[in-house]
C-alpha cells in the first residue's frame, strides 16, 4: 500500500510552509528516513525525511507552493500502485479550527528506527525526530507538553538536560554578523553579501529581473505589515564603550580556553536584557485586550543572509543568561543561521529584536520593528572619535580634558501606540548606563 508524505505542522505556531524544492522527483527512488523536500517557513528551511523506502510514485504540490499542515505532498510506493487522485489528506479536507487554521497536524514518520513512535505519540516533528536521532532517544520516555499532548523541542530538551545529555556546544564559531575583533569596519563584500545572484532573466526592455525568493517574500510582507501596523518613532543616543572593551579585552582569553568568543553582541545584548527587565513596556505587545507584557526576554538578534535577505533567530529566556550564556547562545544561533541550520522554533516568539547595522560601517539607522514587539534596538559601528571628558585636576577642581574614545550610535525604534518619547528616551538611556559604568 502506498505512503502518503503529508506536510508536518513544524512548530508550535507553524500552521503552513512553502515547498522550495524537491530533492526527489517523480519516478526517484528514496531510502525511509533520506531527505525528499525542503519546507520553508517564516524564512527557516527545514528538510522533510521520506516516511518509507520505495519509489516516489506522485508529486500533488509544486515548488514554489505555499500549503497548510495536513496537505498531501506526495506519495511513495512501488512503482504501478495506484495513488490518490486528490491533494487532500487521507481523502478529506484537514479539521479546521474557526480561524481557517489547522486544528491539528496528522502523525508524521518515526524519528529513526531506534527511537520509533510508540501508541499515542502523535506528531513527530523533523526537529524533535533530528534530536532523538542524535541522542539515541526513546520519545516514549518524553512526556509532551505540546497541543494534544505533543512533544516538543522543549521537551526533548528538558528531557535529555534531566539526564545530563543537554547543554549547548560552547565551542560556537564567530557570529559572522558580528564586527571584526580587530576593530575594522568592513569586511569583503562577497563576504557579507556572498556570489551575486544568477537566477536573473532579462525583461523585454533588456533589464535582469530576478524572482523573490521566500525568504525576500517574506520580509516584503513582514515590513510592510509593521509599517502600516506600527505608529513608528526613533531616538538616537551615543554610548562611550570604554568600559566594554577593557572588560572583553581582559576577559576574551578566558572565553576562549572554555571555547566560546567573547563578541561586543554578548554585552550589547546583556545591557539589554537588563533595560528591558527595569522597562517592562517596551518587552511587551499591543493587542485587542490591550498592552501584553512578557515574563520572558526572548532576544532576537537580526542577521543578514546576503542577498538572500535576512533572518531574525531569537535566545529564548535571555533574561536568566549571563554574559557567558549570552555569548554562546548568540554565536551558535547566528553561526547556525548562516548555514541554514535553524529550525522553524528558533525565529519565533521574540519579544524584542537587536540589529547590528554597523557591520557595513552605518553609524545610524531607523530600522523597522519586528511585529508583534513594541521596539528595535540598532547598534551602529564602533569608532574612536575625539570626545569631550569631564575630569578633575589635582586640586580636585572640576576640569574638560580631550581623548579618544570607541563610541556608538544606538537607535531605538518604537511604536508610539505603546510607549511616549519620555518612556522610550528612559529605556535607552538605561542601555546606555549599562554599557557606560560595565562591571
Amino acid at each position: 500500500m502506498p505512503t502518503k508524505v503529508i506536510m508536518p505542522q513544524l512548530g508550535e505556531s507553524v500552521v503552513e510552509g512553502t515547498v522550495t524544492r524537491w530533492l526527489k522527483g517523480e519516478g526517484d527512488s528514496v531510502d525511509e528516513f533520506e531527505p525528499l523536500v525542503e519546507i520553508n517557513t517564516d524564512k527557516v528551511d527545514t528538510e522533510v525525511p521520506a516516511p518509507a523506502s520505495g519509489t516516489v510514485l506522485k508529486v500533488y504540490v509544486e515548488e514554489g507552493e505555499t500549503v497548510e499542515a495536513g496537505r498531501l505532498l506526495a506519495v511513495i510506493g512501488r512503482p504501478g500502485e495506484a495513488v490518490p487522485s486528490g491533494p487532500a489528506a487521507d481523502g478529506a479536507a484537514v479539521e479546521k479550527k474557526a480561524n481557517g487554521k489547522p486544528a491539528a497536524a496528522p502523525p508524521a514518520p518515526p524519528a529513526t528506527a531506534r527511537s520509533g513512535r510508540a501508541a499515542g505519540l502523535g506528531f513527530i516533528s523533523p526537529v524533535v525526530a533530528r534530536m532523538a536521532s542524535e541522542h539515541n532517544l526513546d520519545l516514549a520516555q518524553v512526556a509532551g507538553t505540546g497541543r494534544n499532548g505533543r512533544i516538543t523541542k522543549k521537551d526533548v530538551t528538558a528531557y535529555l538536560e534531566a539526564q545530563g545529555a543537554g547543554g549547548q556546544a560552547a565551542g560556537a564559531a564567530v557570529a559572522p554578523w558580528e564586527e571584526p575583533a580587530s576593530g575594522e569596519l568592513f569586511r569583503p563584500t562577497e563576504e557579507i553579501f556572498g556570489p551575486k545572484g544568477s537566477a536573473r532573466k532579462p525583461a523585454e526592455d533588456g533589464s535582469d529581473v530576478e524572482p523573490l525568493n521566500p525568504i525576500r517574500k517574506a520580509i516584503a510582507e513582514h515590513m510592510s505589515r509593521s509599517k502600516h501596523t506600527s505608529a513608528h518613532v526613533t531616538t538616537v543616543m551615543e554610548a562611550d564603550l570604554g568600559q566594554v572593551v577593557a572588560h572583553r579585552q581582559s576577559h576574551k582569553a578566558v572565553f576562549e580556553r572554555d571555547g566560546i568568543n567573547l563578541t561586543f553582541s554578548a554585552y550589547f545584548a546583556a545591557a539589554t536584557v537588563t533595560a528591558l527587565q527595569e522597562i517592562p513596556v517596551v518587552n511587551a505587545s499591543l493587542t485587542d485586550a490591550g498592552i501584553e507584557y512578557h515574563r520572558q526576554v526572548n532576544l532576537g538578534m537580526a542577521v543578514s543572509l546576503g542577498e538572500q535577505g535576512l533572518i531574525v533567530p531569537v535566545v529564548k529566556g535571555a533574561d536568566g543568561m549571563s554574559l557567558r550564556g549570552l555569548a554562546t547562545a548568540i554565536n551558535d544561533l547566528v553561526t547556525r543561521a548562516r548555514a541554514r541550520q535553524l529550525k522553524p522554533d528558533e525565529v519565533q516568539g521574540g519579544t524584542f529584536t537587536i540589529t547590528n547595522h554597523g557591520v557595513t560601517g552605518s553609524l545610524i539607522a531607523t530600522p523597522i520593528i519586528n511585529q508583534p514587539q513594541s521596539a528595535i534596538l540598532g547598534v551602529g559601528a564602533i569608532q574612536k572619535r575625539v570626545m569631550v571628558v569631564e575630569g578633575r585636576t589635582a586640586g580636585g577642581e572640576p576640569a574638560d580634558t580631550i581623548a579618544i574614545r570607541p563610541m556608538v550610535y544606538l537607535t531605538l525604534t518604537f511604536d508610539h501606540r505603546i510607549m511616549d518619547g519620555a518612556m522610550a528616551d528612559v529605556f535607552l538611556a538605561k542601555v546606555v548606563d549599562k554599557l557606560e559604568n560595565w562591571e
